[in-house]
């Protein structure tokens, strides 16, 4: 399944707008031409290896570093000729989320909130807001370098969301966070989501399922896929694959008669220390097993654990779009695009 262009897929207003965007680091392409469009409602999950031009992409877009060629636009707004109302507009979390340590988040927040133009109990609303979203209140008068990396995190959380701007560029916004702090950010980003533009970085796959309205995989500088969630899961090798767990003495017989059904391309097995072995039928492309390995089970009286179809996993539309990290790291050695 090829992917789904933005343009018919999502006719929103459009806020981010990149076209042809490249970077080159002396012989490098760290970017290699990126066209890109993000409409008001979107999360996009924005993802590649490392190396893969993600960070060099995003600081682009935000106008941090000039791109080689190629054109960025924030809300209509270009990001090179008119750069300062086209950052106006934007709220940058970066990678490390850097931050003056010997402040205090209270006195850092203050900061931005003077450099953003707000004084008075405009920028007191602001801040209390940021705070209040990012949950910083038992470390505010603590100072930054003293805090840990998940709280720096939501530091740095807090002065990209602090002007309430449309649109929203953050890299790795949950690293370092536990569990719960990453379901709060989480939850933060889709609150947000209907009203701004948002671009996500993430080695996290599970974070592009649990947020994003749409995911772009990025390889070598280049765009190697774009489409929603349920899209790029119905291009995994294990879209509509059934699982069933069963005790490993009924294995070998049931590796067999799911092997042997018309629509079934291959079954994997694993066994468990526990006597109970998974079984995966795999599917010939676009054929549904579940009805059929759920009447085989009930005929054979399998003393089946568990039994589901899979949607897929983005891990397996990673792994077939993207370079391997070995030959990633001949190329750039070569002196090839990285």
């Amino acid at each position: 399944m090829a992917p789904v262009p933005h343009e018919r897929a999502n006719p929103r207003v459009q806020m981010i707008e990149v076209e042809g965007l490249t970077k080159q680091f002396g012989p490098l392409a760290a970017v290699a031409g990126i066209d890109l469009r993000v409409g008001r409602g979107e999360v996009l999950g924005f993802l590649g290896p490392n190396g893969a031009g993600k960070s060099t992409t995003m600081k682009m877009i935000t106008g941090y570093l000039s791109a080689s060629s190629g054109r960025v636009r924030i809300c209509g707004q270009d990001i090179e000729s008119q750069t300062i109302a086209a950052q106006r507009q934007i709220g940058y979390l970066p990678e490390g989320a850097p931050a003056y340590g010997d402040m205090t988040p209270r006195s850092f927040l203050n900061f931005i909130a003077e450099v953003r133009g707000f004084y008075g109990a405009t920028a007191k609303s602001h801040i209390e807001r940021a705070i209040a979203n990012t949950e910083l209140d038992p470390v505010l008068e603590q100072p930054i370098e003293t805090l840990s990396k998940g709280f720096k995190r939501r530091v740095g959380l807090a002065q990209a969301i602090l002007h309430d701007p449309p649109v929203l560029i953050m890299d790795e916004p949950t690293d370092g966070l536990d569990p719960n702090q990453k379901h709060a950010v989480r939850r933060l980003i889709r609150d947000m989501a209907p009203k701004k533009a948002i671009i996500v970085s993430t080695h996290l796959l599970e974070e592009v399922e649990a947020i994003c309205t749409r995911a772009v995989i990025i390889d070598r500088g280049r765009i190697v896929a774009d489409g929603t969630p349920y899209e790029l899961l119905t291009r995994s090798r294990h879209h509509n694959a059934v699982s069933l767990l069963l005790p490993t003495v009924q294995a070998e017989l049931a590796w067999a008669r799911l092997k042997s059904m018309n629509d079934v391309v291959s079954v994997e097995q694993s066994a468990r220390p526990d006597g109970l072995t998974m079984l995966t039928a795999f599917p010939r492309q676009g054929a549904l097993l579940i009805e059929d390995v759920s009447a085989l089970v009930m005929a054979e009286h399998w003393d089946v654990r568990e039994l589901y179809a899979e949607p897929g996993r983005l891990e397996d539309v990673f792994r077939a779009v993207t370079t391997h990290d070995a030959a990633r790291a001949r190329a750039q050695a070569s002196g090839a695009n990285p």
